[in-house]
């Protein structure tokens, strides 16, 4: 009898003893995701110790079944009060064990509600990609914001600036004040995004609010990128790496009816099971791109990527999107090689095989003659000759397509002004410290002369003078200058100078004349 009531009594306790994993995910399981996510916890004196202490509970379990690591998941936690503080960033814990401990030891701040000073630490150093510690590029962003409603502080302007940048932005308040601005700085769905719970409760929502993070930072995405009128780029996170498989993807065009949206997750149309007819490519398990080609322009796309492996279940992923219109050349015409009597014009995209030839139409403005030049197919360039100096042109290209279409495109060019240099320069010394200038210009639009005169044994400052002479001077006389003195002149144009001609003066008891005749 002794020996059942023992045996009753030690199953009793077995069945009333608590278990140490009762209510708690296992760690690590949720090898699901890449992305980046801070905390904004408030810690200020409106948040009571034991308030603080659920707040740090709830979080420890909304994190624990994340796997993390520079691949995976990384958390910051920053804490709001009178003076933000980071508790720890991004690059702090690789591993659930340090984090767990790290929110064990997390402190109180008191003091003031400062929301705003802590989104600017979020905005330019935490969610900063690229930054010491700060975020990685292209990948998800996540701000959750846990708060007691109190007196929030003029944090819409700072969290739609957030938003703008692509952080997304999820918020749990315990208090039920301020609705209406904690609705307005959340990423939409605001049903998703937005939570209200007492204190005691926060753990009723602890999944809805993983779930909502998993969604924003889900690996299992893929994306589209280098879309061209023919051609596009898939692109996706490579889940079969080290394992055995491949990847089948398949694409297709959608009717006109289910051209909508594109979309990743496992949601889109399967092109296997539309009524178009679909292409199919295989990938190797090491990929994570593939280029799709044969498209037509101006037209939605639906693409599946189905990774196939017997070592593990994967998602089919699916995403629709549009190529990029047809481009006719010429779409843009430049100038180079501008010249006094000639200039290069080129244009682009360069389309052999659809353009029979181009056309090319020049006339000097405002009613010069008109030339033409016809170019070949394979050429985006040509050479414009016998221009008229210092002159507006108005070129215009124009394509002859195969399919019967013509495009044309204008631009005005200006050919480059003559400016010839200095013809003769002479120099005369007058005495002991002065000297006579004399020069004789080519023909042209002579705007006036630049004249530059420095002294030859002084570094000095004061041995060094430039000024301007009008169009009409054909001399001047310099004075006070050094002994020995190199005189510049330059003649000036519309547009720039002339090459000009320099002599150098040398002083003593008998006036010589020095001059350069060209």
């Amino acid at each position: 009898m002794e020996s059942r009531v023992l045996a009753t009594w030690a199953l009793l306790c077995v069945l009333l003893r608590p278990s140490a994993t009762q209510n708690t995910a296992p760690e690590g399981v949720l090898n699901c995701c890449e992305g980046d996510v801070l905390f904004l916890l408030d810690s200020s004196g409106s948040v009571s110790s034991y308030e603080h202490s659920r707040m740090l509970t709830f979080l420890s379990e909304l994190l624990l079944p994340f796997s993390l690591g520079e691949d995976q998941v990384r958390v910051g936690l920053l804490q709001v009060g009178t003076r933000p503080r980071l508790e720890f960033g991004f690059d702090a814990h690789g591993a659930q064990s340090g984090l767990q401990g790290a929110l064990r030891n997390v402190k109180p701040l008191r003091g003031d509600t400062n929301t705003v000073e802590a989104l600017r630490m979020a905005k330019e150093r935490a969610l900063r990609p690229g930054a010491p510690g700060g975020a990685r590029e292209g990948l998800p962003r996540v701000l959750v914001w846990l708060t007691d409603g109190v007196k929030p502080g003029d944090v819409i302007g700072p969290m739609a600036q957030l938003r703008e940048e692509g952080v997304a932005v999820l918020v749990v308040s315990t208090g039920h004040g301020n609705y209406q601005v904690l609705r307005q700085v959340v990423s939409p769905p605001v049903e998703s995004n937005l939570y209200f719970v007492d204190i005691d409760d926060m753990s009723i929502i602890t999944e809805d609010l993983r779930d909502a993070i998993i969604e924003i930072i889900r690996a299992e995405r893929i994306t589209v990128r280098d879309v061209a009128t023919d051609s596009a780029t898939l692109q996706w996170r490579p889940v079969l790496s080290g394992l055995t498989g491949y990847y089948e993807i398949r694409f297709s065009s959608l009717p006109p009816g289910e051209a909508g949206g594109g979309g990743g997750g496992g949601g889109g149309t399967s092109p296997s099971t539309s009524g178009s007819q679909y292409q199919r490519l295989t990938q190797s398990a090491d990929s994570s791109t593939a280029r799709l080609t044969g498209l037509k322009p101006d037209t939605m796309y639906t693409a599946t990527l189905t990774p196939e492996s017997n070592d593990q279940a994967f998602n089919t992923l699916s995403i629709n999107f549009r190529t990029k219109p047809e481009v006719l050349s010429p779409a843009v015409v430049t100038v180079s090689e501008s010249g006094q009597t000639s200039v290069r014009v080129s244009w682009g995209p360069s389309q052999p095989e659809t353009v029979t030839s181009y056309y090319v139409e020049y006339s000097a403005l405002p009613r010069g003659k008109l030339h033409a030049v016809t170019v070949g197919r394979t050429q985006n360039s040509t050479l414009l000759r016998d221009l008229q100096p210092d002159t507006t042109y108005l070129v215009t290209v124009s394509a002859r397509h195969a399919s019967g279409t013509e495009r044309a495109m204008s631009v005005k060019v200006c050919t480059q002004e003559v400016t010839p240099g200095l013809a003769d320069l002479q120099l005369t010394t007058v005495g002991s410290d002065a000297v006579q200038v004399d020069w004789r210009s080519s023909p042209g639009s002579l705007r006036g002369y630049w004249l530059t005169w420095e002294g030859q044994e002084s570094s000095a400052p004061d041995q060094r003078s430039s000024f301007y002479l009008p169009p009409d001077s054909l001399s001047t006389r310099l004075t006070h200058l050094p002994p020995a003195t190199r005189v510049c002149v330059s003649p000036i144009y519309r547009t720039a100078r002339g090459e000009g001609l320099c002599c150098t003066a040398q002083f003593n008891s008998n006036a010589l004349p020095y001059g350069y005749q060209s």
